[in-house]
């Protein structure tokens, strides 16, 4: 039991910890101190509930459904661009931590803004109900639960790290050039994962 859960982690941590859209959001909240821990908790408790999916396997025909990815895709791609520009005009016009935080985002705004970036992203599926919820299929019973709920962890653990770790990061980003650096790197990471989005849904 055990071990099948620390498969579990060890195959969600692999599959979460690298740079896309929903880490470099979770990170950049992080920084700003604006509801950090609203946020990794909203991105935490979706990959729980479509890996649930996934290892149950009841996420199969929501995934395989052509319409569905290609709204969700659509609409994905064209937030991250937009998030991405928003990043790059902020890059631009320049300043530091402590004047980005006069204007606290609302809880709405970034509740949705969390959603958009983490459910728009056809690669969350892919990672999350296709590829744990075909390793799971390979465990007897229980064990695709053990896997599931190992996986899911590893999501709880990750999101609140990047978050708190971005939290405590953030007098190193009353520097300008530090912010600026910040948001030029997200803003990049943004849209080239929307770049990617648009097309794997319109050609290679």
């Amino acid at each position: 039991m055990l071990m099948t859960f620390l498969k579990g982690f060890g195959t969600g941590s692999g599959l979460i910890i690298a740079i896309g859209a929903q880490n470099a959001f979770v990170l950049n909240q992080g920084v700003k101190k604006n509801h950090y821990i609203i946020v990794p908790l909203i991105c935490a408790f979706c990959d729980a509930f479509l890996i649930t999916l996934g290892v149950t396997g009841t996420g199969t025909l929501i995934a395989s459904s052509k319409i569905l990815s290609l709204f969700a895709g659509m609409g994905g791609a064209l937030f991250l661009f937009l998030y991405g520009a928003g990043s790059f005009m902020s890059a631009f016009k320049g300043g530091g931590l402590a004047a980005d935080n006069k204007v606290q985002t609302s809880l709405k705004a970034v509740v949705l803004a969390t959603l958009a970036v983490t459910l728009f992203n056809p690669h969350v599926y892919i990672d999350t109900i296709l590829l744990l919820g075909s390793i799971a299929g390979r465990f007897q019973p229980p064990g695709h639960l053990y896997f599931g709920a190992g996986a899911a962890m590893a999501s709880f653990v990750w999101f609140f790290s990047l978050s708190l770790g971005g939290k405590f990061m953030a007098p190193f980003f009353t520097n300008e050039l530090s912010w600026k650096i910040l948001d030029t790197l997200v803003g990049i990471t943004m849209w080239v994962i929307a770049f990617s989005v648009g097309k794997s849904l319109f050609g290679h």
